[in-house]
């Protein structure tokens, strides 16, 4: 897709729609976990921890979501949902330890999204496109509790959808000169 870091930055998009029946490589995830890891962290706490969701874990995962949005939205939107998250074809969950230091828990949550860029580049530098939730079901108790972790001991930075992009949707950002703040 890209040749340089700065191509593979500009040209990076969330995947929305992913082709049907083809997963990446465990291998290639893998790969990109251990090169996403050499993000900056404050102290080297390293309070990231991956976890790769086989089908058992994702359906129920689906099943939560569809239970939610069901309450929230309706019965069509949950059933056109539980459709389209079905068809994801890698799932995977970055967390992040929880300091009993304020401001550390904030540091080491910079560091974890670091992180997830670092996924994200890499894995599109490899042709793979990624979308990063954050949404209703990874708040819930339940979601939790199907990953094993303990709400207060850890927070979930996101849900990672990840396959071969079937469509890169258009960017566009704002002028750079709307981004900077020269001070005297």
């Amino acid at each position: 897709m890209a040749t340089s870091i700065a191509d593979v930055i500009k040209n990076r998009r969330t995947i929305h729609q992913f082709k049907a029946n083809e997963t990446p490589p465990l291998s290639l995830i893998k790969e990109a976990i251990e090169h996403a890891v050499w993000a900056p962290n404050h102290h080297l706490s390293q309070p990231w921890h991956f976890h790769l969701l086989g089908s058992e874990c994702i359906e129920q995962i689906c099943q939560l979501n569809t239970t939610l949005i069901r309450e929230q939205k309706g019965e069509k939107v949950a059933d056109i949902k539980l459709k389209r998250w079905r068809e994801v074809p890698g799932w995977l969950v970055l967390s992040c330890d929880i300091s009993e230091d304020a401001l550390r828990t904030e540091e080491d949550y910079a560091a974890c999204c670091c992180v997830a860029q670092n996924l994200s580049l890499y894995l599109w530098e490899n042709g793979v496109g990624m979308k990063w939730t954050t949404g209703t079901v990874t708040r819930n108790a339940h979601f939790y509790e199907l990953l094993g972790l303990e709400p207060g001991k850890c927070k979930v930075v996101g849900l990672f959808w990840y396959g071969y992009p079937a469509d890169i949707p258009k960017a566009a950002r704002k002028p750079i000169a709307e981004c900077i703040n020269t001070l005297p």
